[in-house]
C-alpha cells in the first residue's frame, strides 16, 4: 500500500486480546482504527471510550462500507475462518489471533482466498514477538549455548469462569486447552528445533472444573535435532509461564511472568564450582531484576503482554512498508495440522459426554436445583422421606445421588439452557436453590442471573405447575435501613447493589426475573427469602456482620446486635408449604425465626465448637470504616476496584426487627424446630466437617 497514507484499520472483537492490539496500533502515527466490531456492542463502547475510537459496530457486513485496509480479527477461534474470509472479501488484509482456525480445512480456505485477492494474510504468533522468548531463541542461534538437546515449555493458566449462555468453545471443545495455549508451545518448539516430524498428545480431566473438561495436556514432539517437550496445566499452582532450552554447553530459561531471561553456561574449572558461580550470579542479578521489573510494570515503561502488542505492531509496519508479514499464513497453518488429529479425539470425546447428559427421562414430582449445596441437600431428603419422585441438577456427580433410589440425575451447569430445559421438563414443581456463592463476576453471571433465566424460560415452556425460588435477604437495604421499623416482604431494596458486590447484584437481578415473569406471564411461582441458614454443618460459616480474611473471623460492631437466623429444616418445611399452599403463588415471604440470638451468643457457641480452629477477632465498626477509606483511597490510585469499602462497612450490619406475619397467615409457616433445639443439635460434641456451600 502507499506508505505516505494512513492504514485504516477495523478491529472485531472485543475480548482479552483486544485492548492489547488496540494499545500497539495507538502508538503507530501511520495507523487509523475506523471501527470495533463485537456482538457484545457495551463491551466494545467501552473500549471504544477508553481508546478514542468512534464507531462500534455489533455486524461484521458493516464495515463493508468503511472501507478497511485491514481487519484485526480477535475472536473466539471457530469463527476465525468465517470474519477471515468476510474481510477479505471487502478487499482488507487480514491479522488473525492464534490459533489461525480450527481445521486445517478452514487454513486452506483462507489461505486460497488470500491468494485469490492478492491480500496479506498472518497469524499472530505472539510468543515469538515476546522480550524474553526472543532472547532465548537468539542465543540458541548464536550458538553461545552449543547445540540444542531438549525443550521444555511449561504453562499453567486460568481461564474467566463461564459466564452463561449457550455453551461456548471453552466449555463445548474438548480440546480448547490445547488449542488455545498448545498452539504456543508447538512454533516455538519449531522455531528452538526446526520442524516436528512426530508429535505424541496425552490429555487427561482431573475433575477439578466442571466446565473444563481436559484441563492437563502433555505432549512430545520429535524433531531432527531434539526433543520437545509441552506441559499445560490448569491446577498448577503458582502458575509458570516457563521456557527451558537444554544444550550442550549451557541452559536457558525464560520465564515470561517476571519477563527474566538465565542463561546457565559451561564455566572452565571444576564443574560443581562452576554450578555454584553461576546459580549465585543468577540469584544475585534477580534481586535487582524482579523489582526493577516490577518497577518498570507499575510506571508503564514494561507493557503487559508485550508479545501480543509486538506482533500487532509489526503485521501494520509491514503492510504499511510493504514488505511480507512476520508471520505467514503457511507458518499460522503448521501446529492446527500437528495438532488436528488429537485435537478431534478429545472433541469427539466431550461432545459424546454432553450428548449422554439429554436422554429421555420419567417425569418427576420435583426438580432441585442446587441439589448439592447445605439447604438443597436437606430438601432433596425431605422429598425422598415424603415419597416424592426428585430430580437433581448438579455441576457434577455426586455418590449420595447415584446410590440414592428414586432420585434422577441431572449433570450441567446452571447457566446453560440446553441442559436446564432439559432438567425442567416433566417436573411438576421445581425449587430453584441453587444460586452463585463464591467467585468471580462471571460465576455470579452464570450461577444466579442466567440460571434464574433458563429456569424461568424453561418452567414457562413446558408449564410447570409451581415454581418456589429462593432468594435471600441480601436484595433488602442493610446499610440505610430504619432499626425501628419493622422488616417486612415491602421493606425497600438495596439501592446500590454495585456498591454491595456481585452476590446482592445478582440475587436481586435474579429475584426481579422471577417477579416479572408472576407479574407478565402468569408465572405459578413463589419467592422466598431465607435468614441466614443454620445447622449442622454451618459452623463454618461467617454469621453475618462477620468477615473470613487471612484465616481470622472479624466480628464487626457490638456482640449484642441480633442475627437473622432461621434453622435448615424450618427452611425446608417452608419450601414445601410454598409448594402447596394455592395462596401462596404470586407471593415474596420471608422467612426468619423470631427468636432472638445475639452475634456474640452464636459466636460464642462456635467457638465452643471449633476451639482453636476459629481465630476470632472483634473490631469496632469505626476502626473499620477506618480501614476501609484507606483500602478504597489505595483502589483509586491503582485505578481498580476494592473488595472492601465503607459502604460494605455499613451494610454489615445485621437485618433485625422482621415481621414474619405473611409467613405465618398466607404461607401458614412457623419454626417447629426453631432455634433453640436447632443450635442445640448443631453445636452438640460430636464436631461436624462439612461446610455448606451452594451448587450452580
Amino acid at each position: 500500500m502507499n506508505t505516505g497514507s494512513k492504514l485504516r484499520v477495523a478491529i472485531i472483537g472485543a475480548g482479552y486480546v483486544s485492548r492489547y492490539h488496540i494499545m500497539a496500533l495507538k502508538r503507530l502515527d501511520f495507523v487509523e482504527i475506523i471501527a470495533i466490531c463485537d456482538l457484545n456492542t457495551k463491551l466494545a463502547g467501552a473500549l471504544a471510550k477508553t481508546y478514542g475510537i468512534d464507531t462500534v459496530l455489533s455486524n461484521p457486513a458493516d464495515l463493508e462500507a468503511m472501507k478497511p485496509d485491514a481487519v484485526y480479527v480477535l475472536t473466539p477461534p471457530s469463527s476465525h475462518c468465517a470474519l477471515a474470509l468476510q474481510a477479505m472479501d471487502m478487499g482488507a488484509h487480514v491479522f488473525v489471533e492464534k490459533p489461525m482456525a480450527d481445521s486445517v480445512a478452514e487454513c486452506d480456505t483462507m489461505i486460497e482466498r488470500a491468494r485469490e485477492k492478492n491480500l496479506v494474510l498472518s497469524v499472530d504468533h505472539s510468543d515469538l514477538f515476546d522480550p524474553v522468548i526472543a532472547k532465548a531463541i537468539a542465543e540458541v542461534k548464536s550458538g553461545a549455548c552449543g547445540d540444542v538437546i531438549a525443550v521444555d515449555v511449561l504453562r499453567s493458566s486460568d481461564y474467566p469462569p463461564y459466564a452463561g449462555g449457550p455453551l461456548p468453545g471453552m466449555v463445548r471443545q474438548g480440546s480448547y486447552p490445547f488449542r488455545d495455549l498448545g498452539v504456543h508451545g508447538l512454533y516455538v518448539l519449531e522455531a528452538l528445533l526446526g520442524p516436528i516430524e512426530h508429535l505424541d498428545v496425552h490429555y487427561r480431566a482431573t475433575g477439578t472444573a466442571p466446565n473444563l473438561k481436559f484441563d492437563e495436556w502433555h505432549a512430545t514432539a520429535a524433531t531432527a535435532h531434539g526433543v520437545g517437550r509441552l506441559l499445560l496445566s490448569w491446577n498448577v499452582r503458582p502458575m509458570q509461564n516457563r521456557l527451558i532450552v537444554h544444550a550442550t554447553r549451557g541452559i536457558i530459561e525464560a520465564d515470561r511472568f517476571l519477563q527474566i531471561c538465565r542463561v546457565r553456561r559451561v564455566l572452565p574449572g571444576p564443574k560443581f564450582i562452576g554450578i555454584v558461580i553461576t546459580a549465585f550470579g543468577n540469584a544475585l542479578r534477580d534481586v535487582f531484576r524482579v523489582p526493577w521489573n516490577v518497577l518498570r510494570f507499575a510506571t508503564k515503561q514494561l507493557q503487559p503482554s508485550p508479545g501480543i502488542q509486538r506482533g500487532a505492531e509489526e503485521f501494520a509496519r509491514a503492510l504499511h512498508e510493504g514488505r511480507p508479514p512476520p508471520i505467514s499464513a503457511e507458518e499460522g497453518r503448521r501446529p492446527i495440522a500437528l495438532m488436528e488429529a488429537a485435537c478431534a479425539k478429545a472433541d469427539e470425546e466431550r461432545t459424546r459426554e454432553l450428548d449422554a447428559r439429554i436422554v429421555p427421562l420419567e417425569p418427576v414430582d420435583a426438580l432441585v436445583t442446587g441439589a448439592a449445596g447445605f439447604l438443597g441437600k436437606a430438601l432433596v431428603k425431605a422429598l425422598i422421606a415424603r415419597g416424592q419422585r426428585v430430580r437433581v441438577l448438579i455441576r457434577r456427580p455426586m455418590k449420595e445421588y447415584d446410590t440414592a433410589s428414586g432420585v434422577q440425575v441431572v449433570i450441567g451447569d446452571l447457566g446453560d439452557p440446553r441442559i436446564v430445559d432439559h432438567a425442567v421438563a416433566g417436573a411438576n414443581v421445581v425449587y430453584h436453590v441453587g444460586a452463585a456463592m463464591r467467585g468471580g463476576p462471571n460465576d455470579f453471571e452464570a450461577g444466579t442471573v442466567w440460571g434464574t433465566r433458563n429456569v424461568v424460560d424453561a418452567a414457562l415452556k413446558h408449564h410447570t405447575q409451581k415454581l418456589v425460588y429462593v432468594s435471600s435477604l441480601s436484595v433488602l437495604d442493610h446499610a440505610g435501613r430504619d432499626p425501628s421499623m419493622s422488616m417486612t416482604e415491602s421493606s425497600n431494596f438495596e439501592p446500590f447493589p454495585d456498591k454491595r458486590g456481585a452476590y446482592t447484584q445478582t440475587k436481586l437481578t435474579a429475584e426481579a426475573m422471577v417477579s416479572d415473569a408472576i407479574r407478565d406471564h402468569a408465572l405459578p411461582a413463589v419467592i422466598v427469602r431465607p435468614g441466614q441458614i443454620i445447622g449442622p454443618g454451618a459452623e463454618r460459616v461467617t454469621p453475618n456482620g462477620t468477615l473470613a480474611i487471612a484465616g481470622r473471623w472479624i466480628a464487626v460492631g457490638a456482640p449484642s446486635q441480633t442475627l437473622p437466623l432461621v434453622y435448615v429444616d424450618d427452611v425446608v418445611d417452608a419450601l414445601l408449604l410454598a409448594s402447596t399452599e394455592p395462596g401462596a403463588v404470586g407471593k415474596i415471604f420471608n422467612v426468619v425465626d423470631p427468636e432472638i440470638v445475639t452475634q456474640g451468643d452464636y459466636l460464642e457457641r462456635v467457638k465452643g465448637k471449633l476451639g482453636n480452629e476459629l481465630k476470632l477477632v472483634r473490631m469496632p465498626t469505626g476502626v473499620f470504616m477506618v480501614l476501609a477509606f484507606g483500602v478504597e483511597m489505595l483502589g483509586k490510585m491503582l485505578g481498580r476496584g476494592v473488595p472492601l469499602t465503607r459502604y460494605r462497612v455499613r451494610s454489615l450490619r445485621p437485618l433485625a426487627n422482621f415481621d414474619i406475619s405473611a409467613a405465618r397467615t398466607q404461607l401458614h409457616w412457623g419454626p417447629k424446630i426453631g432455634l433453640r433445639r436447632g443450635m442445640e443439635t448443631m453445636f452438640a460434641a460430636t464436631p461436624s466437617s462439612a461446610t455448606p456451600r451452594s451448587d450452580v
